[in-house]
């Protein structure tokens, strides 16, 4: 009987697993259906190009889903891919396990109506030495709009780990700036984690979770989880519009979510009002985080229009701390927004005490097949454990799987969806379960 009840303790404890329909179906009011109704392709190899190459599929022209039937890490070899041609799905849902990892690289998004699902990216310092000038992103829209971004794991990046960006100034009125930079982004449970700070970014320290740049709009971040990035869990800048429903951002180091217009670059230009709706969001310091960090802070010149409800916000020992704080003695002003500035009613919002039981079980690549990275980040948000870290040797370095082959069926899969007709997805395991030592696998079998 002891041995049933351990055993039916831990795989409660440790089980990351939620219902499939919450692995990678679209939602009701996504931008974008991105390649759907277009050509399959398939990519059958890991090489960073050439035939059958992921490379080769991004560039391909018009409406297409690319599936994979390789599994395992495309080495980018301290290059970015770059992604120019619209209409495009990223089915990583499809790979064999362990699914697909992209290392030493990132992925810049420069186009419109794009959906990316179920892929890893681990940038990386791969041995640059500090202040060197390496500096990719593990992901980041240029421009981009009507996007979706989901279940993806975005790590160790040298700049951000997820953002939107683009010109700031691309015309004469505010709304051509608004057209010409990122716009109609959704980000959903997504990992952005472990960002370096004293790494080979040129300025020095540079751990950062998003960006979303001046007069990117109608941006949402909706159940991801930031977690060990010293700020910018998001940093919105100027003019920018975001909604932010149901996140998880632990351990920041000197700042959580964040506004900040900046006279310098607006010299010449009216300022723009920001806006951020947060509704039902968690931050929990950890052991990195300053103390009487604030969920929201006011830096820069411009004012900022907010409205927020049901955020928590407590220290590592479960304190609460402040709702809103500064940086700068400037004029800006917090305007309080007496209702939400964007539709949250298209989107099924949780009470906040709810947030990390859900959250935790669905962020991240292949949720029914979790990476060993994947899982040690979210174990460690869960039991409050980790820290901010300068480089990926620090928690073992890049992953190094087996490599996998197994044939795309298209019969086999609901291809307006990309969902598995038999709703096992390739690799779907019992459960997560975070990896154990020899002495505790074997305390916890007695």
């Amino acid at each position: 009987m002891r041995k049933l009840l351990q055993k039916a303790t831990i795989s409660a404890t440790l089980s990351m697993l939620a219902c499939g329909a919450a692995w990678a179906e679209p939602h009701p009011s996504d931008p974008t259906k991105g390649g759907a109704g277009g050509r399959i392709i398939r990519v059958t190899t890991l090489a960073k190009t050439g035939p059958g190459s992921l490379a080769e599929a991004l560039s391909a022209k018009g409406p297409r889903t690319v599936v994979f039937e390789v599994g395992g890490v495309i080495d980018l070899g301290r290059d970015s891919i770059s992604i120019t041609e619209p209409y495009l799905t990223v089915a990583g849902q499809t790979a064999p396990s362990p699914g697909i990892t992209i290392i030493k690289g990132g992925i810049d998004l420069k186009t419109h109506d794009v959906v990316l699902s179920h892929l890893r990216v681990m940038t990386g310092a791969d041995g640059q030495a500090k202040l060197s000038g390496w500096e990719a992103d593990a992901f980041s829209g240029v421009a981009a709009h009507n996007v979706v971004v989901e279940h993806c794991s975005f790590m160790w990046a040298l700049d951000e780990n997820m953002s939107a960006s683009g010109p700031r100034f691309t015309g004469n009125t505010v709304a051509e700036w608004r057209a010409g930079t990122s716009h109609d982004v959704v980000f959903r449970d997504n990992i952005a984690a472990e960002g370096l700070a004293d790494s080979s970014h040129p300025k020095g320290e540079h751990s950062k979770g998003s960006l979303i740049h001046d007069n990117a709009t109608n941006i949402t971040f909706y159940r991801n989880v930031w977690a060990h990035n010293v700020e910018r869990a998001p940093l919105v800048k100027g003019g920018a519009q975001v909604t932010m429903i149901n996140n998880v951002i632990y351990n920041p180091g000197h700042r959580a979510v964040h506004y900040n217009l900046m006279n310098l670059e607006w010299l010449g230009q009216d300022y723009v009002t920001g806006e951020i709706t947060a509704v039902g969001n968690v931050m929990r310091g950890g052991n990195d985080t300053d103390p009487g960090t604030p969920f929201l802070m006011l830096g820069g010149d411009g004012d900022l229009k907010y409205y927020g409800k049901d955020n928590r916000a407590v220290d590592r020992h479960g304190n609460p701390l402040p709702q809103f704080g500064r940086y700068g003695e400037t004029r800006a002003k917090l305007i309080t927004a007496k209702a939400p500035m964007t539709d949250v009613s298209r989107y099924s919002v949780l009470p906040s005490g709810d947030v990390e039981t859900s959250v935790l079980q669905t962020a991240g690549a292949r949720p029914w097949d979790r990476a060993p990275d994947d899982i040690r980040v979210l174990f460690f948000v869960a039991e409050g454990r980790g820290d901010i870290i300068d480089d990926e040797s620090t928690v073992g370095g890049y992953p190094h799987p087996v490599p996998t082959n197994a044939p795309f069926v298209e019969a086999d899969w609901n291809l307006d969806t990309m969902t598995p007709k038999s709703g096992r997805y390739p690799g779907q395991k019992a459960g997560a379960q975070e990896k154990l030592s020899t002495r505790d696998a074997a305390m916890r079998a007695q």
